[in-house]
């Protein structure tokens, strides 16, 4: 069988990177064609697998801006929220998938298998499950978390409370309680510190491709 051509696009290359290496044991089945780092896919893929790691959710331009990229294939969201009315504004933004970021390897590939053939298109974490610690995130040799990594993100991005409480869908109270945490992990302790710790960092968004030859 040729292997499914997928494209993973995010903004940050250790999140691409991630994904790319969970995938790496299944090549028999994928084929990852670019790591797309804020650009436009220059190859066609069957697959555009899109983590939403400090990027817009599934019912927001850049997804439908994705998805009339005829060289994008099927876009999936890879997301952390599941919740019912964000996964429907993705697929009538036309997604083809919507697949939970709690899921292991083996697990994401049988999903998006299930997306490509068009047998199922929602692919949330199995119930009672503990979350899979799966894929990269910048940060994580310092020990933060996936959520603490995207708060830092997104305040190095520049944003506020309430916007990454908008971006996120979580509760501001969830928001400011992840910010602190963060801050406790990497020894700040003002937003002003941690932006500056996340520049040093690598938590500013890379602009770059990398093809796979």
């Amino acid at each position: 069988m040729t292997p499914i051509r997928i494209a993973l696009i995010n903004d940050y290359e250790v999140v691409v990177k991630g994904l790319a290496a969970m995938l790496d044991g299944y090549r028999d089945t994928f084929e990852v064609v670019e790591l797309d780092a804020g650009t436009d896919l220059e190859r066609p893929a069957d697959i555009a697998l899109y983590d939403t790691f400090a990027a817009t959710p599934g019912d927001h331009d850049d997804v439908k801006a994705l998805t009339q990229d005829p060289r994008a294939g099927k876009v999936v969201v890879y997301s952390w929220d599941l919740n019912d009315h964000l996964v429907t504004a993705a697929l009538t933004n036309g997604a083809a998938g919507y697949i939970s970021k709690g899921l292991a390897a083996r697990e994401l590939v049988a999903a998006l298998l299930a997306v490509h053939t068009g047998e199922r298109r929602i692919h949330p974490a199995p119930t009672g499950s503990s979350t899979a610690l799966v894929g990269d995130w910048p940060g994580r040799q310092e020990g933060l978390t996936q959520r603490e990594s995207e708060m830092l993100a997104l305040i190095t991005q520049g944003l506020s409370n309430a916007e990454i409480a908008a971006r996120t869908r979580l509760s501001i109270n969830s928001v400011k309680s992840y910010i602190r945490s963060c801050y406790r992990r990497i020894g700040v302790a003002n937003r002003s510190h941690a932006i500056l710790w996340g520049v040093e960092h690598g938590f500013q968004p890379d602009h770059k491709r990398i093809i796979r030859e």
